[in-house]
């Protein structure tokens, strides 16, 4: 196979431990007879790979919840917050505790362009663990809970910010927080019994850009920013080629609402291209905003791909030996690979810069991905420039059916 040429390639005398092995073969760790799932090894670090979503289906068995119930010390801890940043700009950054969230934060700290960041993370101990030891100062951010497996948990979090915000603006709202499935056997459910998926990635931002958008209203050149893929735009190469092919098909599957497996009504299940259809189902979103808002608010909606950040936690989940070997060299030898802090950058050009003004705009750097290549890729070095929506996620029918359907799922949360 060449996939197995490849990886080959690639593993070229490792060693473990000091203990060199066969040129063409990766030594076998035994496996563990434990119920977290297999010990491997790779030539970086011993690490435990889980099997595939035995976490959170331990959770349902149990009857544990992802959100707990509304803190009264997030309302505290924002007010507290809000009280001193005086007339520095207000940005929310969903999944701001790695990867492009967090490097954004970072860039937007070392701009000093008086921009002070909400952090809306799963965990704020992590996030202010990761901050502390990148030298991000408290001064410049807040981290707050965000369960985006819960509706309950982002109605929460929008009450809880617009009662702190300073004179009700909200100047900045990023929608970057994602999950990324490729190896669940079987969905798994949030709380409000979606898949995961389609709730994290797309329906609870719906949710929160819609319950945030008296406070953006209020701001002077307000922005939106939903991060896009490539994998879920249809005309590249990454999102046509790449097996499982991003495609809603008809939305009856998010029209029936809770318990569909797939976003198109399909019945099987594909973890893979669940995140493809909910990444087209971002960028769909922002051109409705963009259709439906932008004229009336003068809010600026847009979406971006930074480029692939094969370093990041939103691979976590893709087989160990993909991640650790195969992955970022691939993406390094056909353009599209970009580090984390770069990424970051990106992101806070695409919410801070003049040139990103425009709304409805999907950006994009290193050539449109359609073709394979350094210039082409879309991802290392080169410029930034208006990129093209593929033609599902430009179907103005679709994409209000979309609206209205995703409207429905979250009605009870307005």
């Amino acid at each position: 196979m060449v996939l197995g040429a490849a990886a080959s390639a690639l593993l070229v005398q490792p060693s473990y431990h000091g203990v060199r092995h066969s040129p063409t073969r990766v030594a076998r760790s035994p496996v563990c007879d434990l119920t977290t799932g297999t010990r491997r090894e790779t030539r970086f670090a011993p690490i435990v790979e889980v099997s595939p979503g035995q976490r959170y289906r331990e959770m349902a068995q149990s009857g544990e919840k992802f959100y707990k119930g509304r803190d009264k010390s997030n309302a505290a801890e924002l007010k507290k917050a809000m009280a001193d940043v005086g007339n520095r700009k207000i940005v929310v950054i969903t999944g701001a505790s790695s990867g492009l969230g967090f490097f954004c934060v970072k860039e937007l700290q070392r701009r000093r362009e008086d921009y002070y960041v909400v952090a809306a993370v799963r965990d704020p101990a992590k996030m202010d663990q990761e901050a502390s030891e990148l030298g991000i100062s408290k001064k410049d951010y807040t981290a707050v809970e965000l369960q985006l497996a819960s509706f309950e948990s982002v109605r929460d979090f929008a009450k809880d910010l617009k009662s702190a915000l300073p004179r009700g603006k909200l100047d900045r709202l990023v929608c970057n927080a994602a999950v990324y499935l490729p190896t669940d056997p079987i969905p798994r459910w949030t709380d409000d019994g979606f898949e995961m998926s389609l709730q994290v990635n797309h329906l609870s931002h719906f949710l929160l850009v819609q319950l945030l958008l008296p406070a953006l209203k209020k701001a002077d050149k307000a922005r939106c920013c939903i991060v896009g893929s490539v994998t879920g735009n249809k005309n590249t190469v990454a999102g046509s080629l790449v097996k499982p092919v991003a495609d809603v098909g008809d939305l009856s599957g998010l029209k029936a609402g809770a318990g569909q497996k797939m976003v198109d009504g399909a019945s099987k299940f594909d973890g893979a291209k669940a995140y493809k259809d909910a990444k087209a189902l971002n960028m769909m979103t922002v051109l409705e905003l963009h259709r439906r808002l932008h004229d009336e608010t003068g809010i600026t909606f847009n979406s971006m791909y930074p480029g692939c950040i094969a370093s990041s936690n939103l691979f976590r989940e893709k087989r160990e030996w993909f991640r650790y070997f195969f992955f970022p060299t691939l993406m390094k030898a056909i353009g599209s690979y970009v580090t984390q802090p770069e990424a970051g950058e990106r992101l806070a050009s695409v919410i801070t810069d003049d040139v990103t003004a425009k709304s409805g705009v999907y950006w994009s750097w290193n050539g449109n991905a359609k073709k394979i290549g350094i210039g082409n890729a879309g991802g290392s070095g080169g410029e930034i420039f208006e990129n093209e929506f593929s033609s599902m996620c430009r179907d103005e029918q679709n994409g209000a059916l979309s609206w209205e359907y995703s409207m429905a799922a979250v009605k009870e949360f307005l």
